[in-house]
């Protein structure tokens, strides 16, 4: 026992050390041009980001040096230490709803309402996402991206079965059971990390305003609506419906590989399927799930919108400041959005692929409302402990209510510590 606390403790001191050698130096305070330490959860994105050096570089004369985190544990552990040690860095991706307002509320990230009012009157950002920025009047960060959710699909498994695009729930589900009898898995999931999207898209499908009143605590997840919902989901399990929820397989290889034919995802997702050698509308493509509800006025779209923000005592709040001011135009976003294979929030953007551009189109129609992803949604603490009920739903599928009972009793927990 001695020895591993030693041992940890070691490892520990040595974290701090690379910590503080990794973020010191870098920047002059009040320097507007240079290179920019940028850190990110999304390690897998590195070569992206750094390929839109060139034109920073060229239009602001900024470059990033990419620091890339592929475990979600320990960055969210060296960016809290970073603020400890007051070597905080000059831009760094985080999460919007109750993480980002963790850190507004302990004054640890620099206000952007001035880069955010600029943006708007340009019309290089849509006010209606400045709310996912908001706290108490004022923005914080900006944009790193935003994503749809919606259902990408093995285009060889749908001709085969001679399946189309499906506009409502029930063709949905139709089809699932007509693949299923040919033998094919409809649905992905997994039980760790993104163990929700199939929970959002049938809670939000069936009744947006019962799906937002989870995440301000006023409905409970023990609501016989919600128990109802979660049943649903269990018939489809007991069908067979969904894959492996302990696989270890890439999700984009499993799409590839037909071991299912559909999988609920962001659309960053495509840049996965590419990589793994499919191609769009050839070998894959996507769909807006219907809502379930048919009644549904406008069909619920899930949205994700993940921040890049810069720290309040960074010595290079300047830099990041400007870089994020830069960010916002339409020529970041179309090296972006070509550079990633997503949707850009700036509608001045030019888009290569005609799928994307058209997607952006139709969410902003008025066919379509866009719900907070539960991701982002649900309070951390609830996330935290719904992430793993979720996950172990899907790898033991049975009665609900003891999941949910779960998921309630840590909802109870943090909204009586906001009275």
């Amino acid at each position: 026992m001695h020895k591993r606390r030693t041992m940890a403790l070691a490892a520990s001191v040595l974290a701090a050390g690379l910590l503080l050698a990794g973020c010191s130096g870098g920047g002059d305070s009040g320097a507007t041009t240079g290179t920019l330490k940028f850190y990110t959860d999304k390690a897998a994105w590195k070569p992206q980001f750094q390929s839109l050096n060139p034109t920073s570089q060229k239009d602001v004369k900024i470059s990033l040096s990419t620091t890339g985190y592929s475990d979600e544990n320990q960055y969210q552990a060296f960016v809290k230490q970073s603020f400890r040690t007051q070597q905080s860095p000059g831009l760094f991706t985080w999460a919007t709803g109750d993480q980002l307002n963790q850190l507004v509320g302990q004054k640890l990230v620099a206000d952007t309402s001035s880069i955010w009012k600029k943006a708007i009157a340009d019309g290089d950002v849509s006010e209606d996402l400045s709310k996912y920025y908001t706290v108490d009047g004022k923005q914080y960060c900006v944009p790193m991206n935003i994503a749809y959710w919606v259902m990408y699909y093995n285009k060889k498994i749908f001709d085969q079965n001679g399946i189309e695009k499906p506009t409502t729930w029930k063709e949905l589900m139709d089809d699932a059971a007509k693949l299923k009898k040919a033998g094919v898995t409809p649905f992905y999931q997994t039980s760790t990390l993104f163990t929700f999207p199939w929970f959002e898209t049938l809670v939000a499908g069936t009744d947006p305003k019962l799906y937002n009143g989870l995440s301000d605590g006023s409905v409970k997840y023990t609501d016989p609506r919600i128990v109802d919902i979660m049943n649903e989901w269990l018939d489809q399990q007991k069908k067979g419906w969904f894959s492996d929820a302990g696989s270890k397989t890439d999700p984009a290889q499993m799409l590839k590989q037909g071991d299912m034919a559909m999988i609920n995802f962001g659309t960053f997702f495509g840049a996965s399927l590419d990589g793994v050698g499919m191609k769009a509308g050839t070998d894959y493509d996507y769909f807006i799930i219907p809502a379930v509800n048919p009644d549904l006025k406008k069909t619920p779209v899930p949205v994700e919108t993940g921040p890049m923000c810069v720290a309040q005592s960074s010595k290079q709040k300047d830099l990041g400041l400007a870089y994020s001011k830069w960010w916002m135009t339409a020529g970041a976003q179309t090296a972006w959005s070509n550079a990633r294979g997503d949707v850009p929030f700036n509608p001045k953007a030019e888009v290569k692929d005609a799928g994307l551009k058209k997607l952006g189109e139709d969410v902003s129609g008025r066919d379509y409302q866009l719900v907070t992803r539960y991701f982002e949604a649900a309070p951390t603490p609830v996330l935290n402990v719904a992430l793993e009920e979720f996950g172990a739903f899907s790898a033991n599928p049975g009665d609900p209510l003891p999941y949910l009972q779960k998921i309630q009793d840590a909802a109870d927990k943090y909204w009586a510590s906001k009275k």
